[in-house]
């Protein structure tokens, strides 16, 4: 039974999100849609991490882009 049945992203990890991104739109693109400087400059995953679990304005950002985009 689904605990959280309101909220999409329910048990999907951040990590997940954020591979699923990169590996639909590349780096480039994703850095395009979201101007932050961990998708722009020597961009990586455990950077972005990094940044996005401590900075939630720009998680809320890649989570709408996911949700836009996959849903």
């Amino acid at each position: 039974m689904n605990n959280n049945p309101n909220n999409p992203l329910h048990g999907v990890k951040l990590e997940s999100i954020l591979n699923k991104l990169v590996n639909y739109y590349g780096w480039e693109e994703l850095g395009y849609k979201i101007n932050i400087r961990c998708f722009n400059f020597e961009p990586s995953i455990n950077s972005s991490l990094k940044f996005l679990r401590k900075t939630p304005w720009a998680r809320q950002k890649v989570e709408k882009l996911y949700l836009n985009t996959f849903s």
